[in-house]
């Protein structure tokens, strides 16, 4: 019996195949072939509906590079991940990529200064293959099932959801998706997980999350769900590729905030449903959430368009300058990250960072007399109960 031909692939084009084959970006399905390619590119829909670029699977490698070129129609390719077999892909058609075009429609840019357009480029073949495919992905056939069993669990029939980073979470994203669960059964996160270690890692946001989640909301009405971001959820076209995710996930609403990337390409200042003229073929309600800040003056988190005090009065919730101070090891102001959620955070980023905690606890902490083992989680939560003490400031 002759042995299948190999395609090597790596987890980020494991994970967007998977994607697609549970037909969670309908009504993408498939891998197109070089005339659906041709006419989605051109004309940013398929089947109808909004879809920024051609899907397509061209995976870069000397190796991949001559399959594709010598493979016929009929052939069977095993896909290949990180040296373990993952699927098997049927060959309809192989056919050349454009990969300057290609990056173009996807960044709108072929700046390599550009990270996506950097990392994309080191994973793009010059080559695509079409045909039907199978792949194993256990984390996508999860999500479906979590998601559905909690809408059968609460009954919910308003199911709302956020894409978001939480890189990290600080109290503008708070205020965000309270407002999102005042008007729904169920909101839906999506948290994303992207394929580079830049930022917090997935397992620390996570958990920073559930710990407001868990401590700070009601039972039930929130489910957190692993959104691997993969490069076609990139740029401008970020929105309608979302928008397409959590429809067919069975929410029917997504909720983003006013500075959305995807918003930034349709938004017009003076029409603010413009970027919804492009998404309306979806078929799912899209919501926008405006800027919220801290001002001095009215002493609490504020809507920035609606505050009647001037930008100099207002304290941005700005990820990469909050992250900063994390990655430096100091706690944040609680009025920019919930101070449960900065322990949490600098624990697992500082693990046994102290010496001798359990002699720094008591020797600054108050405490009941008890010795008790103390957690680094709970030192930092006592040190800014320290901080917030006003006699003597």
């Amino acid at each position: 019996m002759q042995k299948n031909k190999s395609l090597f692939i790596d987890t980020e084009a494991l994970s967007t195949l998977a994607l697609v084959k549970a037909g969670l970006i309908a009504p993408v399905t498939k891998l197109m072939n070089k005339k659906e390619s041709k006419e989605v590119d051109k004309t940013r829909y398929y089947r109808g509906v909004p879809f920024p670029f051609a899907f397509i699977l061209a995976p870069k490698g000397e190796q991949n590079n001559k399959i594709l070129k010598n493979a016929e129609r009929g052939d069977i390719l095993d896909l290949i991940c990180d040296e373990k077999k993952v699927g098997e892909l049927v060959v309809d058609e192989t056919f050349a990529v454009d990969t300057q075009q290609r990056l173009m429609n996807i960044y709108g840019t072929t700046d390599t200064a550009h990270p996506g357009v950097k990392n994309t480029s080191n994973r793009l073949g010059s080559l695509a293959v079409s045909g039907e495919y199978t792949v194993e992905y256990p984390l996508i056939r999860d999500n479906i099932k979590r998601i559905k069993s909690m809408i059968s669990k609460t009954g919910a029939t308003s199911i709302s959801s956020i894409m978001l980073a939480a890189n990290p979470l600080n109290r503008a994203h708070e205020r965000m998706i309270r407002q999102a669960l005042s008007s729904v059964d169920l909101l839906i996160i999506f948290l994303r997980k992207p394929f580079t270690t830049e930022g917090l890692r997935y397992d620390i946001r996570y958990d920073a999350l559930n710990t407001f989640i868990e401590n700070f909301l009601p039972h039930n009405k929130v489910l957190v769900i692993p959104f691997e971001n993969s490069y076609i959820f990139a740029g401008h076209n970020e929105l309608i590729l979302d928008a397409l995710l959590a429809k067919n996930y069975g929410c029917n609403q997504i909720i983003v905030g006013r500075n959305h990337g995807g918003l930034g390409l349709y938004y017009d200042h003076n029409r603010i449903n413009t970027v919804f003229d492009h998404c309306k073929n979806i078929g799912i309600d899209i919501q926008t959430i405006d800027e919220f800040v801290y001002c001095n003056t009215c002493k609490t988190l504020v809507n920035a368009r609606t505050c009647p005090h001037g930008k100099h009065h207002h304290v941005h919730y700005h990820s990469e300058s909050i992250m900063q101070l994390m990655q430096a090891g100091l706690i944040p102001p609680s009025i920019l990250v919930r101070k449960e959620v900065s322990a949490n955070i600098l624990a697992a980023l500082f693990p046994d960072r102290f010496k001798n905690l359990q002699e720094m606890y008591y020797a600054l902490i108050p405490s009941s007399g008890l010795l008790e083992e103390q957690s680094e989680e709970q030192f930092y939560l006592a040190l800014v109960a320290l901080y917030q003490t006003s006699s003597l400031t």
